[in-house]
């Protein structure tokens, strides 16, 4: 399906482990793989490395660290890293399907979606954004952009705050957080 990973090749058992309680089942989770069916090709640790080896490797699961959700027919779309996923009101968020959204925006031609303090949830979602040839950052624009959130984003993964910045990069030109 467009816009998902696909599904699993065959001789590997994928499961999402609920990021809370780590175990399977869950909707959104943790992409891991089922260790009981000995994945071929899958390493059995980091070399040199026991402690690492030890997290990944947890509770018969190789833990990726990244973030998809399953559908209903199996494909599985890839939310974000779960190093990245903050909470805003007790829900989780995932930057990757705020940046997604907003780079779907004709405005748009970068963004990096971080949590921001805020006295009543917390943290909210906060982007920075650089804007596409022909765009002026301002009000209008912002008003563009946060009803363009509200359009496809559900309530709770809504920004909640906008500045327009040049993004900070890594030397591999990924963007800094």
């Amino acid at each position: 399906k467009t816009g998902s990973m696909g599904r699993p090749c065959p001789g590997f058992t994928v499961v999402l482990l609920d990021p809370v309680t780590g175990q399977p089942g869950a909707a959104e989770g943790e992409i891991s793989l089922d260790l009981a069916g000995h994945p071929v090709g899958l390493m059995t640790g980091y070399h040199g490395d026991p402690d690492r080896t030890a997290e990944v490797m947890a509770g018969g699961y190789y833990r990726t660290g990244d973030i998809g959700a399953r559908d209903e027919d199996g494909y599985i779309t890839y939310v974000g890293r779960s190093d990245d996923v903050f909470k805003s009101s007790d829900y989780k968020i995932s930057p990757f399907e705020l940046e997604s959204a907003l780079l779907e925006h004709e405005a748009v031609a970068e963004a990096a979606v971080v949590p921001a303090p805020d006295p009543l949830r917390l943290s909210v979602p906060k982007a920075y954004v650089v804007l596409a040839e022909g765009w002026e950052p301002g009000p209008e624009t912002a008003k563009v952009l946060f009803e363009h959130s509200r359009a496809v984003l559900a309530p709770y993964k809504r920004l909640r705050r906008l500045e327009f910045a040049e993004l900070p990069k890594t030397v591999s030109g990924k963007i800094r957080r």
